[in-house]
């Protein structure tokens, strides 16, 4: 009787499967804060059509802080609007937070404003007769926010800008780095999802310019969305994507942090 031989086959380790990114039918991430895709921006000049933007698509997940940076006549205003919601693409299909505002009627782009989007802009457009704390209170009184609260969370706001010694100032008390705190504490007092900035140091000096944007680096780093529109580069290079733009196209779109 011969002797068998015993083969031990040692187990088969299972495969672990890489869990894909959802990607949706109409091409959009829903994973992202923002998803555009092909993005059209067309105007009517007579019998002449004038394309600003044509064929952008990109996405910006949460906590991003990102520069859009172009010429002028390049099409960064013109995605800057489109980004928050004060108008809509000609063509193409714009993602905000899970919701489709591409297709969205002015009412509608109206809350998404209030609710999603805190703009900063370069000439500050604050209230000349209203202290510091009332300007901030603005879009809390237009999202019905009761006056205990609003005022509650309007004082916070200027706190997380090192105003605490202003709120009762108005804006020709402040000087021009204070006044732009103002409105980026006016622009997060509801907690929105971006943080939208056009030119924010286009009114300031050079030193102040660089306090505001050591500033913009600290909301990002307690986990604020920033977007910078800004024809600037050492501005935009204070971010740690630059997207630039040029005859309505994206040009480059580079992380560089």
């Amino acid at each position: 009787m011969s002797d068998a031989t015993l083969t031990i086959t040692p187990p088969v380790e299972p495969e672990v499967a890489l869990k894909p990114r959802r990607v949706e039918t109409d091409g959009h991430d829903p994973s992202m804060l923002i998803s555009m895709r092909n993005i059209w921006k067309t105007y009517q000049m007579g019998t002449e059509s004038v394309h600003a933007l044509h064929g952008v698509s990109f996405d910006i997940p949460r906590g991003e802080y990102i520069a859009i940076i172009g010429p002028s006549g390049s099409g960064k205003s013109t995605l800057m609007n489109l980004i928050g919601c004060l108008d809509t693409p000609s063509q193409g299909q714009y993602w905000l937070n899970g919701k489709n505002v591409s297709e969205m009627d002015d009412d509608e782009l109206a809350r998404i404003r209030n609710q999603e989007v805190g703009f900063v802009f370069q000439t500050f457009n604050l209230l000349a007769r209203a202290t510091a704390l009332h300007n901030v209170e603005l879009p809390l009184i237009y999202g019905g926010v009761s006056a205990s609260k609003r005022h509650e969370m309007a004082q916070q706001a200027l706190r997380s800008v090192d105003l605490t010694e202003r709120m009762m100032h108005k804006p020709n008390e402040l000087s021009g780095g204070q006044r732009q705190r103002v409105a980026i504490a006016r622009a997060l007092v509801n907690h929105p999802s971006i943080l939208l900035a056009d030119e924010p140091t286009g009114a300031l000096d050079s030193h102040t310019s660089m306090e505001i944007m050591d500033l913009f680096e600290r909301l990002h780093s307690e986990g604020n969305t920033i977007i910078v529109v800004t024809h600037e580069h050492d501005i935009a290079e204070r971010a740690h994507r630059v997207i630039s733009i040029r005859d309505g196209q994206i040009e480059k779109d580079e992380r560089i942090r």
